[in-house]
């Protein structure tokens, strides 16, 4: 047991130096860093999803039709806050898309699920701010993780846990698994956490 100690000791340390190197929030500040990880996020899917939607009405305007408005996929994505869209100059569409009106409304609709996903899951690293201080408390730290079935050990230097919560993020958006985020968030809501008004002030300044 000693020696295993002794070598996960350095690896620590090193992830605790490479975080602090890094230029990132203070390494205990998990909530800084973790909600930063998924803006950033948030931000590429919102680049994405709006030159889908601006190419998606370019080749229905070359074929001289409506384009459909599609339903929203999640609460948390609202359209009309997002003014003006970006508008794309007519050579990119085709560059962008070859494949033309079916590839941009394809691209329109997975972007559209990543988006929502990442925005719910920013919605998920809110309400596990319980009291909305800012900041994650080793409470609140546990709870998020065992959430998702992931370990807590209080005596781990908070660089593991944040690189967990991340992985986490990482891995839910890749697959795009909403069930397993909503779960996640069910258990929050069972032990009395909730989307608190404060939350929701946040969740609408990062999807504007």
């Amino acid at each position: 047991m000693a020696t295993r100690l002794l070598r996960i000791v350095p690896l620590l340390g090193c992830l605790w130096i490479s975080f602090q190197d890094s230029g990132a929030a203070a390494p205990d500040d998990i909530f800084v860093a973790f909600t930063a990880h998924i803006q950033q996020q948030i931000q590429s899917d919102k680049r994405t999803f709006l030159d889908a939607d601006a190419c998606t009405h370019w080749f229905y305007e070359q074929q001289r039709r409506t384009p459909p408005q599609p339903p929203v996929q999640g609460a948390a994505l609202d359209l009309s806050r997002w003014t003006p869209q970006r508008v794309l100059e007519a050579p990119e569409c085709p560059t962008r898309y070859p494949g033309g009106l079916k590839a941009a409304r394809e691209e329109f609709s997975r972007t559209q699920t990543s988006l929502s996903l990442s925005l719910t899951f920013y919605e998920f690293a809110l309400v596990g701010d319980r009291n909305d201080d800012g900041h994650y408390n080793a409470v609140e730290l546990r709870d998020m993780l065992e959430s998702f079935g992931l370990p807590f050990e209080g005596l781990v230097v908070p660089v593991v846990h944040l690189a967990a919560l991340n992985g986490k993020f990482d891995a839910v958006h890749k697959t795009r698994s909403l069930d397993v985020l909503m779960t996640s968030m069910g258990t929050l809501y069972d032990k009395g956490y909730r989307f608190t008004s404060q939350d929701r002030a946040a969740l609408n300044r990062i999807s504007e």
